[in-house]
């Protein structure tokens, strides 16, 4: 594995130094980045994605995330590291893929009515789709069944450690945390209170809810995923 040190770097700089990195491997391998900043994993994310290459990311501690790439030898050739200053310039910097306001509450473990166990692979896929999406939401609320998504065995914790390193706030409900015996099984994110949760949810702009049974408290909703106002 190349390791690349790109913290306190200004984009597009982390990026440049990835694909120069990229380059030295001479085709297949992996390129970890260290960065001090969620845009510069949300830049390297989007390189990564468009390059066709395995993406991973985390946030190690405050001010620093870990970005690693995986470069197989499908892709290898795909590489095309920037090598001069005028391609330097040429590389895009991304403006801030989160969503300012928009929430996104999990209830639930499992998706949908019906088997339980098809409804934890669906959750499990639209944590991994959000993960993907162009614009982030700012935060994720995760109560009631939901809080075990963000806790140990859970096998959305990789996607939402992707999430959190781009900047994405994720907040377990620690009610529901000591509810279920999990207190000390967070893995990603922080414990928060309902006091933080009706906050959040009554100042979103846009709430996508999730539950079990698709259903929604009595605020208006549009179908799928009940995007609304608040």
């Amino acid at each position: 594995m190349i390791k690349v040190d790109a913290m306190g770097d200004t984009c597009p700089i982390p990026v440049v130094k990835t694909k120069n990195a990229i380059k030295e491997l001479k085709g297949s391998g992996k390129v970890q980045t260290l960065v001090d900043n969620e845009i510069a994993v949300q830049n390297l994310t989007k390189m990564a994605n468009q390059k066709g290459y395995g993406v991973k990311s985390q946030k190690l501690e405050e001010g620093k995330y870990e970005v690693i790439m995986t470069i197989s030898d499908g892709n290898a050739d795909a590489a095309a590291p920037v090598e001069t200053l005028a391609e330097e310039e040429q590389t895009v910097c991304y403006p801030d893929a989160r969503k300012k306001n928009t929430v996104v509450v999990l209830s639930s473990a499992t998706m949908g009515s019906g088997d339980e166990e098809l409804g934890g692979i669906l959750m499990k896929g639209f944590i991994y789709a959000l993960s993907q999406q162009e614009e982030l939401p700012a935060t994720i609320l995760m109560y009631n069944g939901g809080a075990k998504i963000s806790c140990e065995e859970s096998p959305s914790l990789e996607d939402l450690r992707s999430l959190e390193a781009q900047g994405v706030e994720i907040l377990t409900c620690g009610t529901c945390l000591n509810h279920y015996g999990l207190t000390d099984k967070l893995k990603v994110g922080e414990v928060t209170n309902m006091y933080v949760i009706a906050e959040k949810m009554t100042q979103a702009d846009l709430i996508v809810k999730l539950d079990a049974n698709d259903e929604f408290s009595d605020m208006k909703i549009k179908p799928d995923f009940s995007c609304l106002s608040s």
